[in-house]
């Protein structure tokens, strides 16, 4: 555990390399460390004091996105950008439409990436950018996923939405009836949906998706209301997303938020750890998600790890470290 001089709390975490980490939270906070977590500094965005940054895409130790979840009616819904280790930040997407409120963001590379929000007249908002973030595009309305009566995602660890691969992107939703997964190909320029046997409803759904190989990846969710109850709380994928099977729930049992996939020193790359972080404690699977053990019950709502080195964000300013 890390002692932070913040009181925000943090639904947003970055690590592109070991030593290097961003996390997003509430007041317009976010935080940077260059050595591992030895020292952190807590960034001030200018004039984002009302805004949370729920998720935050960090491309080095200089150069990060941060995307605020808020209504934007309210002027809530931004994207940020600097290039200088946080010093200064860059307005690269703001709108005062009605209805619009961000979810998550992600990239393919250091040029395209993607950003997703609730559904505005029946379907999902969709951004993307070809320039590293520095301008976004909105994606024509007739090609936005079609949302079902409901239907929304949650702003919740910053990985309700991720790429993969070259060109290829997931959303996983709630709100409506049963979870479902959207999935793109083509950079989001179609997409297909997948309906699972999650349960889902106003307050339960997918809240993380995780991929460790082009065809493997997990989704986790549960209930933000009941967020001890043992209910289904986890679906894999063997075939990149085209099927979705219901699996034993994690222990502890309960919600959870996001998944980090942990490379120990011994296993190499072709083998991982999952680790699963939510409001009811962490676990972690060393097969592939098909059982699970319990780790411990601090609430992180968001995780990301860089080979064997993880970090793990809470409210409260609660901020952990995994590894060396």
């Amino acid at each position: 555990m890390l002692d932070i001089n913040t009181n925000a709390s943090f639904r947003s975490v970055h690590a592109p390399a070991p030593l290097t980490c961003w996390a997003g939270g509430t007041n317009g906070a976010i935080l940077r460390t260059t050595n591992g977590g030895e020292a952190w500094q807590v960034l001030r965005v200018a004039g984002a004091d009302s805004l949370d940054f729920r998720d935050i895409h960090a491309f080095d130790d200089r150069t990060a996105v941060a995307m605020s979840a808020g209504e934007s009616e309210k002027g809530k819904a931004r994207i940020y950008r600097t290039e200088d280790a946080g010093q200064t930040w860059q307005v690269v997407y703001q709108t005062t439409q009605k209805g619009i409120f961000l979810d998550g963001i992600d990239f393919w590379s250091t040029r395209r990436g993607i950003c997703f929000g609730d559904p505005v007249d029946g379907r999902f908002f969709i951004l993307t950018t070809q320039d590293g973030g520095r301008s976004w595009q909105e994606l024509p309305v007739t090609a936005r996923p079609e949302a079902l009566p409901g239907e929304a995602a949650f702003a919740a660890s910053g990985t309700t939405l991720i790429t993969v691969g070259k060109r290829s992107v997931y959303i996983g939703t709630g709100g409506s009836q049963a979870a479902r997964i959207l999935r793109s190909t083509d950079y989001g320029a179609t997409w297909q949906s997948i309906t699972t046997r999650l349960p889902a409803g106003p307050s339960s759904g997918l809240f993380g998706l995780r991929f460790w190989s082009r065809k493997k990846g997990i989704a986790v969710g549960g209930d933000y209301r009941t967020f001890t109850e043992a209910t289904p709380n986890v679906l894999l994928t063997r075939d990149g997303g085209k099927s979705w099977q219901l699996t034993e729930g994690t222990l502890p049992p309960g919600l959870k938020e996001a998944v980090g996939l942990y490379y120990p020193p011994p296993f190499g790359k072709k083998n991982v750890l999952l680790m699963a972080v939510g409001a009811s404690g962490s676990g972690y699977s060393a097969d592939q998600g098909r059982t699970w053990v319990a780790l411990d019950q601090h609430p992180f709502h968001a995780v990301s790890f860089a080979g064997s080195v993880g970090y793990a964000v809470g409210g409260k300013g609660l901020v952990a470290k995994w590894g060396e």
